[in-house]
C-alpha cells in the first residue's frame, strides 16, 4: 500500500472503465531453493474478532487492525493498532488510521476482509486456510441449496477486528500455483494426493513454499469435498489461498450473487487480495453464473437467456472492478500486481470461444496500465505462457483485445485432463492435458517484485521440462485415421476404433521413405514462450528448431502435422476403458469421471482430450539423407530466464523397419529336441 495516502474510502469506476465495460529449465536445485530456511509465515491460528453488541447504525461497519504480538488471537494490552492497512467490503477500500481503525459502508451481501499487508500475516485455521474475512448476508441464501448455502448472519456486528502477526522478512519467497485440481470424488482426491501432494510435501526438507494459490476448480461440483481438499493441501505447510472456479459454485443458485454462498460458508470470500513482500495478489471471481442478459448482449453468448439449463460466462462483475480500482488507488505503483482468476483473460486453445475468455478484460487492462503485472489462471487444462505483445486471431472479436500487455500464464492442471488416461507407476492416471503437457503445478520464485516461473510435472523427474519425439508419415496417417473415426457420430460409427497403439509403427525407427515423406524431431516444451530458444543436435551438428505457432495474430494450427506424437500416442489408445470385474458392483466397471459419468467397460478408446494443437511445440525436419545407423538427438532449451535444460533420444535409420513382434516363424522352424542323457 501507499502509506503516504491519508485514510480514505474510494467509490465508483472511472468514466474510461465504464466505457470499456460497455464496449523452464529449473534444475533439481530449483526444487531445493529455500529449503531449510525459515518460512515467511509461521503457524498462526485464529481469525477475525467479532463483537455483537448493540449496533444501532447498520449502515457502517468498523473495527481495528492490530498486531497480535503473542499470537493468541486476542487483543491484549500492548497490542497496538496498525496504520496503512487496507480493509474492504468487496467494493470500497478503507485504509486504517494511525490507531488501526477503519470504517466502511455496509452492503446487503458482502465479505468484510483485511488485505494482508507486506511484513505481516493473517491467522489461519488448522489447515493453513487464511482466516481474514467476515461474511455478511443477513437473511442467508434466498433458498435451500444442495451444499447448504450461506446461513443467515443477522445484523452487522458492532465491531470486526482483524489480528495480524509479524511475518519473517520476505524479499525472497516461493508460491505454488495449482491449476484445476478439480476433484469430483474422493477417488480423485486420492489421485491428487498421490501426485502433486506427494511431490510437494514429500520433498526432502519440505516444499519450500510460502504461499499456495489454487486458481479455481479446486473441487469438481461436490463442495462437500472442500474440507478434505484443504487438509491435503495443508501438507505443504503454507497458507493456501483459493480462487473460485466454475466447478466450485452452487449449480442450483438462481442468481450470480448467490452462486458462491456454499463456498463462502465452507471456505471464505470468492474474491479478495493479500500482499507478500513487494507483490499485491488480487484474486477475482470471473465466472458469472447464471449468466444474464448483460452477457447475452454480446455476440455468441445468446445461450445465457436461451435453452433449458443455466450457463456461465467469463466476466469480471462491476463490484469486483470497482474493488480493483479502489485497491489500486491506495497501492504503491512500484508493487507488482498478480491477478489470479479462474477463466483466462485470453487463451490459445479457446481463442475463438465466447465463453472461456473474459469479456471485459480490456477494462482491467486499463486499470493496470503502467504497472508491472502478471495474470494467473486455470480452466483450460493447458499450460499457456503469453508474453507482452503475443497475439492470436480470435481475441479481438471475442474480448476486444489484440495483444496481451503483460505476462499471462495459464497454470495447467493438477488433475491433467480430468484424471483420464492409463495409470502411471504411482497408480495415478497420466491424464496428459489438452496440449500434451503433464498434470502438475506452477512455481513462482519471487525476489521482491520480480519472479522466475517454472512448471513441474507431477510424478516426473524434477529436471524434466518437455517431451521429445518424432513425427513420421506413419504417425500422421495413424493419427488422422483415428481422429476421422472419432469425429463420426458415436451412435453411427463402428464401436471399435480403426487402429490402436499396436498399429503405430515405431516413430524412432525411420526408413528412407519416412525421411523422404517428411519426418520431424518434436519438442513439446510445456512452459515454452515467445522467448524460448530450442535447438537439436544431430550427429554433432546443431540446428535451430522452429516453433509451430509464433503468436503473431495467426489462427490455431490443428491436425496431425501440428500434434505432439509423444502425447497423442498415449491419448489415442487408452486401455483403461476395458477395466471390468465379476464383483457385481456396477460402478466398479470401466471408470468414472466428472459427475459420476461412466466410461466403459469397452474396447480401448481415445481419451476425451487430444493434443491436436499446440502453442509450445517446436520441430526440426530431419535430413532426408540421414545415413543408416543409430543417431542420438539432443534437444536443448533456453528459457526466458536464460536457464537451460535438455533431453536426448535415440533414433534408428534402417533400410526396412524391423518386424516388432517375436519371430515365431524363425523360432518354430526348429525343434528343441529331446533332452540328451549321459
Amino acid at each position: 500500500l501507499n502509506h503516504s495516502k491519508r485514510p480514505s474510502i474510494r467509490f465508483g469506476l472511472s468514466a474510461l472503465v465504464s466505457a470499456l465495460l460497455l464496449s523452464s529449465c529449473a534444475t533439481v536445485s530449483s526444487w531445493d531453493k529455500g529449503l531449510g530456511a525459515d518460512p515467511v509465515f509461521a503457524d498462526y491460528r485464529g481469525g477475525p474478532i467479532i463483537e455483537r453488541g448493540d449496533n444501532p447504525d447498520q449502515s457502517q461497519v468498523s473495527g481495528t487492525v492490530f498486531v497480535d504480538r503473542n499470537k493468541n488471537g486476542q487483543r491484549d494490552p500492548g497490542d497496538t493498532g496498525l496504520s496503512g492497512v487496507a480493509v474492504s467490503n468487496g467494493v470500497d477500500v478503507a485504509v486504517t488510521a494511525a490507531d488501526g481503525s477503519y470504517s466502511l459502508p455496509v452492503r446487503d451481501d458482502m465479505a468484510v476482509f483485511v488485505v494482508q499487508p507486506s511484513g505481516y500475516q493473517v491467522p489461519h485455521d488448522k489447515n493453513w486456510v487464511p482466516q481474514f474475512a467476515y461474511q455478511h448476508k443477513p437473511a442467508g441464501s434466498p433458498k435451500a441449496l444442495r451444499f447448504g448455502g450461506l446461513a443467515p448472519t443477522g445484523p452487522i456486528p458492532s465491531r470486526i477486528d482483524f489480528p495480524l502477526a509479524k511475518a519473517a522478512d520476505a524479499d525472497d519467497f516461493k508460491c505454488i500455483v495449482l491449476g484445476d485440481t478439480q476433484t469430483y470424488s474422493n477417488q480423485d482426491l486420492t489421485y491428487f494426493r498421490d501426485s502433486t501432494i506427494h511431490d510437494l510435501a514429500g520433498r526432502k526438507g519440505g516444499s519450500g513454499a510460502d504461499c499456495v494459490l489454487a486458481v479455481g476448480d479446486v473441487v469438481g461440483d461436490d463442495l462437500g469435498l472442500i474440507p478434505r481438499m484443504a487438509e491435503l493441501i495443508s501438507a505443504i505447510k503454507a497458507p493456501q489461498w483459493w480462487v473460485h472456479g466454475n466447478h466450485d459454485f452452487d449449480f442450483d443458485a438462481d442468481f450470480d450473487e448467490d452462486s458462491a454462498d456454499s463456498w463462502r460458508q465452507r471456505h471464505g470470500p470468492n474474491y479478495f487480495a493479500y500482499e507478500i513482500s513487494d507483490v499485491l495478489f488480487i484474486a477475482l471471481d470471473n465466472v458469472v453464473y447464471p449468466c444474464t442478459r448483460e452477457d447475452a448482449a454480446l455476440k455468441g453468448r445468446e445461450y445465457c437467456i436461451t435453452g433449458d439449463r443455466k450457463r456461465y460466462n467469463g466476466r469480471i462483475t462491476d463490484d469486483q472492478m470497482r474493488f480493483v480500482e479502489n485497491l489500486l488507488d491506495v497501492t504503491d505503483m512500484e508493487k507488482t500486481v498478480v491477478v489470479a482468476h479462474h477463466i483466462p483473460f485470453v487463451s490459445f486453445v479457446d481463442q475463438t470461444s465466447p465463453t472461456h475468455q473474459t469479456d471485459n478484460v480490456a477494462a482491467l487492462y486499463a486499470l493496470l496500465d503502467g504497472r508491472k503485472a502478471l495474470s494467473l489462471s486455470g480452466h483450460t487444462h493447458t499450460v499457456e505462457n503469453f508474453l507482452p505483445g503475443d497475439s492470436l486471431k480470435g481475441w479481438e472479436e471475442q474480448v476486444g483485445v489484440t495483444t496481451v500487455p503483460f505476462h499471462h500464464i495459464i497454470a495447467g492442471a493438477a488433475s491433467g485432463a480430468w484424471f483420464q488416461g492409463d495409470f502411471d507407476t504411482f497408480g495415478v492416471p497420466m491424464a496428459l492435458q489438452r496440449m500434451g503437457g503433464p498434470r502438475g503445478w506452477l512455481e513462482l520464485d519471487f525476489t521482491g517484485g520480480d519472479y522466475v516461473d517454472s512448471y513441474f510435472g507431477s510424478n516426473l523427474a524434477a529436471e524434466q521440462r518437455m517431451w521429445v519425439s518424432v513425427s513420421t508419415p506413419g504417425f500422421r496417417s495413424w493419427f488422422d485415421e483415428i481422429m476421422a473415426w472419432r469425429s463420426e457420430r458415436r451412435n453411427e460409427r463402428d464401436p471399435i476404433p480403426p487402429l490402436s497403439i499396436n498399429d503405430l509403427p515405431d516413430v524412432k525407427t525411420l526408413t528412407p521413405s519416412d525421411l523422404a515423406g517428411g519426418s520431424f524431431i518434436t519438442a513439446n516444451v510445456w512452459h515454452g514462450s515467445s522467448e524460448t530458444d530450442v535447438t537439436a543436435t544431430v550427429n554433432g551438428r546443431t540446428y535451430t528448431m522452429i516453433r509451430t505457432q509464433d503468436l503473431s495474430g495467426e489462427e490455431t494450427k490443428v491436425g496431425a502435422e501440428w500434434a505432439d506424437p509423444f502425447a497423442t500416442q498415449r491419448q489415442l489408445s487408452v486401455a483403461r476403458w476395458s477395466l471390468q470385474s465379476r464383483s457385481g458392483i456396477e460402478r466398479n466397471q470401466g471408470w468414472e469421471a466428472f459427475q459420476g459419468s461412466s466410461f466403459g467397460p469397452d474396447v480401448p478408446q481415445p481419451q476425451l482430450a487430444i493434443a491436436d494443437r499446440n502453442m509450445h511445440l517446436w520441430r526440426l525436419a530431419l535430413p532426408r539423407d540421414l545415413p543408416s545407423g543409430i543417431h542420438d538427438v539432443r534437444v536443448e532449451v533456453t528459457d526466458r530466464h536464460n536457464r537451460t535444460f535438455d533431453e536426448t533420444i535415440i533414433i534408428e535409420v534402417r533400410d526396412q523397419r524391423p518386424d516388432p513382434r517375436f519371430r515365431k516363424d524363425v523360432y518354430d522352424a526348429f525343434e528343441d529336441g529331446p533332452p540328451v542323457r549321459d
